[in-house]
């Protein structure tokens, strides 16, 4: 059986369980339960490499105990002992000196993580579905990594889960442009499920990983945040799929919560690549952490102050900001005023509103800068959505090849071959100053249209419609039945 074929027979298997909801509560199942097998398997390879290692998980949890015999424990025996004792144990699971790193990565999974399934049957039967691929196989590991990412991609239309994820096509386009190498430090403070790490590593392994110390420098420079409990849980499993032996240097934690002023220069990166959240607000008390013509609760502003400040001279960085951000007032101008005094912001590149449907129809941007000297003049580059297709969608996303033709008209590293098209162009920083720091330009080569289809619109509004109707009705009926009783 192929790797995407048992991939579907475990979520069909799932979708019968009263106690898994969705596509987010599925994958949150699907991955607790990979990551062990994951572990398991890099457990039995390390044995055999290294005489004196142990695994950090105790002999009765580990996979191989309890899992891997397809005529083991079932029913309630098994759904008492997941719920019983692998889930409590593994949450506290102690974290020594000989555990190590591995030990803590597997704590931080668990702290948060929930069995969903109800039924020790069906656990049973998606367990030796998964029996059946080998994690120390290469190629199969590959395999299944791009099946993964596919899973990932659904989270798209499962509801807020959509928020973790950044289409690869982005993230790949971004982490080409700014071209990490082995030994640069790399950051994403809000890594969602580890889309620019795991990009960045096949960019760096595709270009310049020749030797297994470039590889071990690699990974060593390699730092992530990430707040929520499903995207860090899904992240490191991620990231143990692409090889990565020790994703431990991804923290569960908020990276906005510590004072901007307490990161100094050892804190710096070479490199920066993010999508912070944005639309969201930020809990009470966040902003305080923040000088206060930056103090704001909007999160993607406050990302952007941080990450210029956590760029070294001469890093780079690449930022997905939405519409507002580019000519919001306040401390929206503000802190575009802070990036290009403080960095040279070169290019931006603007997307169609349509880039991260479903979970998102809003125009957003891609903003690479560096950091050290002041901006001079900034190009921008409209990236269209293919010819013959009114907007990308579920069915037609944004792809890999949609981002050839920037790719063409980017140039070299020093960028001074770049001309002028139908889809460049550039403006002074005199010019930006002059609006204001308002960097909302339009296409000057066009006539201006609306980035959003009228159709789509069309349809999205009835949607709601239909959506608060549905509610209303919920609601009415709700209350009858309150005032029956």
């Amino acid at each position: 059986m192929s790797v995407r074929t048992t991939v579907k027979a475990i979520q069909d298997i799932m979708r019968q369980d009263v106690g898994v909801d969705g596509d987010a509560q599925r994958i949150s199942q699907l991955c607790w339960m990979f990551f062990l097998k994951i572990i398991d398997d890099q457990d039995i390879q390390l044995e055999l490499l290294q005489e004196d290692y142990r695994s950090p998980i105790p002999e009765p949890l580990r996979w191989r105990a309890w899992a891997a015999d397809p005529e083991g424990i079932t029913g309630d025996a098994l759904l008492d002992f997941v719920n019983g004792q692998l889930f409590p144990q593994l949450k506290e699971l102690p974290v020594t000196a000989n555990s190590g790193n591995r030990g803590r990565v597997i704590r931080s999974v668990f702290e948060d993580a929930f069995n969903y399934m109800k039924s020790g049957q069906l656990i049973r039967q998606v367990i030796n579905k998964i029996n059946s691929v080998d994690f120390n196989d290469l190629a199969e590991r590959q395999h299944f990594g791009d099946i993964y990412e596919q899973l990932l991609n659904d989270l798209q239309s499962a509801g807020n889960a959509g928020e973790y994820y950044t289409p690869r096509a982005v993230t790949a386009f971004m982490a080409e442009r700014t071209d990490p190498k082995p030994g640069e430090s790399l950051l994403d403070p809000a890594c969602g499920t580890g889309g620019f790490l795991t990009c960045s590593i096949r960019h760096m392994r595709d270009h310049y990983v020749r030797t297994p110390d470039d590889e071990r420098r690699m990974q060593q420079a390699l730092r992530a945040v990430e707040k929520k409990q499903l995207p860090h849980m899904l992240c490191a499993t991620n990231l143990l799929l692409h090889g990565i032996e020790d994703p431990s240097f991804v923290r569960h934690d908020n990276t906005l919560a510590r004072p901007y002023v307490s990161y100094s220069a050892k804190d710096r990166f070479d490199i920066i690549l993010s999508n912070p959240p944005f639309g969201g607000r930020e809990e009470d008390g966040i902003e305080s952490n923040f000088p206060r013509q930056f103090q704001t609760k909007e999160t993607a502003d406050l990302f952007l102050a941080l990450i210029i400040r956590l760029l070294k001279p001469g890093g780079r960085a690449a930022v997905v900001l939405p519409d507002g951000s580019l000519f919001g007032e306040g401390v929206k101008a503000r802190l575009r005023e802070h990036l290009m005094n403080e960095c040279n912001l070169h290019t931006v590149v603007r997307l169609p509103n349509s880039a991260f449907r479903p979970y998102a129809s809003i125009g957003t941007n891609l903003l690479f800068f560096e950091k050290g000297e002041p901006t001079k003049e900034t190009w921008f580059y409209e990236h269209r959505v293919p010819a013959g297709q009114k907007a990308y969608s579920m069915t037609r996303p944004i792809r890999t090849e949609h981002f050839q033709e920037c790719v063409d008209w980017w140039g070299g590293a020093s960028r001074h071959d770049r001309v002028e098209t139908a889809f460049a162009w550039k403006v002074t920083a005199d010019d930006v100053r002059k609006r204001g720091y308002n960097l909302d330009f339009k296409n000057p080569h066009v006539v201006e249209d609306s980035r959003e289809d009228p159709e789509e619109v069309l349809v999205e509004l009835q949607a709601a419609e239909e959506r608060v109707a549905a509610t209303r009705d919920q609601l009415r009926t709700a209350l009858a039945e309150a005032l029956l009783r």
